[in-house]
């Protein structure tokens, strides 16, 4: 039930009125307007939050700020994604420094358009030989983003500690469309008997991996001789990035080396390409995969590029995108559209066969 209470003041424009909202099993609200109509809508607004349980949520994000999501948002996380809250616990580091004091009640877009514009001016050492520094990237923001829109989605959707994500309606930064690097005939070549006679004796094995298959560096290095199925000629990956499993089909060099590379007896835990000094962890192959580039006079190349260029080969040789990011393992079309241009002569030669087929003339000339 609500009532107002008129407190008159010295003079007639001091008076105010105080407005006080009594539910039974709720708190008593209250608060002070210049005007009584302000008072009467307030009044209104209480009880119909009070009764559909929305003004206990705004009281309690009244008690939390940035800083108390993060923390508890990260804490669930070591526990339940170990992975992940080491991928996250950064960006969420930065969050907490630029807006951690912000109670929850207090957040608005305003807040977080112009946190990620601080984000956007700061600048970081080049990892690159070269010196000074550079902005962030756009798509190196939109992860800071997305680490602070998930721990806040948490707290709205599991926690109740806040009502709305006032990021949810803010668009992400537009990233500029993905790498391209792929190697050319050429270049394969040259790669590939660079790494022959290297050293390390994985190298031209992961390096023949990555590019038949499309497999990310880390399945490669961590994978073990019991994902390894000879009888079907495929390797089983139970946890990628995307935390889906996904299989690695071999053919030709691909699984002559790692037939070659195959021990007698293997333990259930044991790496394919273990260290010869730890073999719980993979062999390095850093120093001699860019030594194997300086042979090959290879430039503005990373091992990640060896993906591309699979996924490159696949387009050119009549694979559709759909089969690309099944090969690949995404979850979208959206990441392997980069290469929709190299599968263009397939698309329309599929294109013209279907055009012969349905619009070929019989006899009388009649389509």
């Amino acid at each position: 039930m609500g009532t107002i209470e008129e407190r008159i003041g010295d003079n007639k424009n001091d008076t105010t009125y105080r407005a006080r909202v009594r539910i039974k099993g709720a708190p008593s609200q209250s608060a002070t307007f210049n005007r009584k109509s302000d008072a009467k809508k307030w009044i209104q607004k209480t009880e119909t939050d009070i009764r559909e349980g929305r003004h206990l949520k705004q009281a309690i994000s009244k008690k939390y700020t940035i800083t108390d999501v993060i923390d508890r948002y990260l804490s669930i996380l070591e526990q339940n994604n170990p992975k992940r809250a080491k991928d996250v616990s950064g960006l969420l580091s930065w969050w907490r420094e630029e807006i951690g004091y912000y109670y929850l009640s207090d957040l608005n877009k305003d807040i977080f358009i112009r946190a990620r514009q601080n984000l956007q001016n700061k600048s970081r050492v080049r990892k690159t030989s070269q010196k000074g520094k550079q902005s962030l990237s756009s798509g190196t923001i939109n992860r800071y983003w997305v680490a602070m829109q998930t721990a806040l989605n948490t707290a709205v959707k599991e926690w109740d500690w806040i009502m709305v994500n006032p990021m949810s309606n803010i668009s992400k930064l537009i990233e500029p469309e993905g790498r391209k690097r792929f190697l050319s005939d050429k270049e394969r070549i040259a790669l590939l008997d660079a790494c022959k006679p290297s050293n390390n004796p994985y190298l031209l094995t992961i390096v023949v991996l990555a590019l038949s298959t499309g497999a990310r560096r880390s399945e490669i290095l961590n994978l073990k001789w019991n994902q390894v199925d000879f009888e079907r000629n495929t390797i089983y990956l139970l946890k990628t990035k995307n935390k889906e499993s996904r299989a690695l089909f071999l053919h030709n060099q691909a699984l002559e080396y790692l037939k070659n590379l195959r021990p007698v007896e293997f333990g259930e835990n044991d790496l394919v390409f273990k260290s010869l000094n730890n073999p719980d962890k993979p062999y390095e192959i850093k120093k001699s995969w860019e030594t194997a580039l300086r042979k090959a006079k290879i430039k503005d190349f990373r091992f990640h590029d060896l993906r591309h260029s699979a996924a490159s080969y696949l387009a050119m040789n009549g694979a559709t995108l759909a089969e690309i990011a099944e090969v690949l393992g995404h979850k979208t079309l959206a990441m392997v559209k980069r290469y929709a241009h190299l599968s263009e002569s397939h698309t329309s030669s599929v294109v013209k066969n279907m055009n012969d087929k349905i619009f070929s003339s019989d006899e009388s000339g009649e389509i």
